[in-house]
């Protein structure tokens, strides 16, 4: 997916939901540019075009796509390796955005509630929208082994201001807390078809640090 056609998606969006035309086009080049910056070697424009792509391939499946769409375009709007507070970040600048056109109240908390979660992809509520959401933000631990060592590399590219072993530590932690888990992935079909994969890229990479 091109970056042109990102934009088309979101100009789409916003004139589905009835936001001024000015503001969506000024909010889109601040996503672009954000997604661009250096340094963003794996949470990039790629890398919302894939969730893009995942959202298109299962809107039949989900009940609030526009939801689910402000929350992919947002969901990494910041993201700084040595900040704790990405998330958090990311979901205020979705309230700013979506308060300022004037979008409804029930939208504003569940865009907000859906980036939050993915801080540790462990929600304390369940919600059917946000199950495939976190799951379309996982979905990269479940592709072909090659692509996955090339993720691996990109993550390790992007928290390159850390010494190797202060890198490794905090990695293992990562890796250990989603094979922890009873499932990575919160849908059934997700389960299903990419489970199994992900759990042998996890453990893989686990291996070799």
């Amino acid at each position: 997916m091109q970056p042109e056609a990102i934009r088309k998606y979101w100009m789409d969006l916003n004139q589905r939901c009835g936001s001024p035309p000015q503001a969506a086009w000024h909010e889109i080049d601040r996503i672009t540019f954000q997604y661009s910056t250096h340094g963003r070697h794996y949470h990039n424009l790629d890398h919302l075009a894939e969730l893009v792509k995942l959202q298109r391939q299962y809107a039949p499946l989900l009940l609030d796509n526009d939801s689910v769409i402000y929350a992919i375009y947002f969901h990494d709007f910041i993201y700084q390796p040595k900040r704790k507070d990405n998330e958090l970040k990311s979901a205020e600048e979705a309230i700013f955005y979506l308060r300022k056109v004037g979008a409804p109240v029930e939208r504003q908390e569940k865009v907000y509630r859906y980036i939050l979660a993915t801080a540790g992809h462990q929600p304390e509520l369940s919600d059917p929208d946000l199950d495939y959401f976190l799951d379309f933000d996982l979905s990269i631990l479940s592709v072909p082994e090659e692509r996955y060592k090339v993720y691996a590399k990109n993550i390790r590219r992007e928290y390159r201001m850390y010494p190797w072993l202060e890198y490794r530590n905090g990695r293992v932690k990562v890796l250990q807390h989603f094979l922890a888990m009873p499932h990575i992935y919160r849908t059934e079909l997700f389960r299903e078809k990419y489970e199994r994969r992900a759990r042998l890229n996890l453990e893989r990479e686990l291996e070799k640090l």
